[in-house]
């Protein structure tokens, strides 16, 4: 099964031209006001539009309530809704019945013990994506460029797919997938030039040093 390569954080035309181009399976769009990622609806439409057919739309929201959620869904009619907040699974149902879109569940990894969740939300959600647990003192729960310790998830028996995040760049994403077995790879900060600021080459970088691991595992 190819890996699926996930570029997150996109806020521009021409840095999601470039993540499309480049061949990337999904784009992420961060609904989130303390993210420097953070998407107004105005310019969402136009990227929706954008890559409407190209990719997979992923809208990023972090405990967002239902008119939050509704206001994203008219307007980027994303394909997967992720949920990278403290959302429960009975919040992970009540979105699904309202909304009727596969979800992404993020986890917050930094031991073993925090994995204790996963069961439940397996349960309900369509993907769940394994990201580093953020500092205490934070602002938001990922986009840090902050890795945790895949071996974590060296053992892990998930029927659902899952993606890894958190720290990723073009150095270091064929390790994650082979030490994982992960079948996507979800990046931000490690293909930007500055916070928030997305880098062409660095995308293209990326997308290249995923596509090769690709083709080492089916070696």
């Amino acid at each position: 099964m190819s890996l699926l390569v996930k570029i997150c954080g996109l806020s521009t035309r021409e840095t999601l031209d470039v993540a499309l181009e480049a061949g990337a399976d999904m784009v992420g769009f961060v609904f989130f006001p303390p993210s420097p990622r953070h998407l107004s609806l105005e310019m969402a439409r136009e990227l929706g539009k954008q890559a409407k057919g190209r990719a997979v739309k992923v809208a990023l929201t972090v405990d967002a309530d239902d008119a939050t959620l509704e206001n994203i869904v008219e307007t980027l009619r994303p394909d997967i809704l992720q949920l990278h907040g403290k959302e429960t699974t009975a919040r992970l149902r009540d979105i699904k019945a309202k909304f009727g879109l596969p979800l992404m569940k993020a986890l917050p990894v930094e031991t073993a013990a925090d994995l204790e969740p996963l069961a439940g939300y397996a349960d309900v959600a369509d993907r769940i994506l394994f990201d580093a647990r953020a500092p205490k003192d934070a602002t938001r729960p990922g986009g840090l460029g902050a890795v945790f310790d895949w071996h974590v998830l060296e053992k892990l028996d998930l029927k659902l797919p899952f993606m890894v995040s958190g720290g990723l760049h073009a150095s270091n994403v064929a390790e994650a997938v082979s030490v994982t077995r992960a079948g996507g790879v979800d990046v931000s900060s490690g293909v930007e030039r500055s916070s928030g600021v997305k880098d062409p080459e660095m995308i293209r970088d990326f997308i290249r040093a995923a596509r090769a691991t690709e083709e080492l595992m089916v070696r």
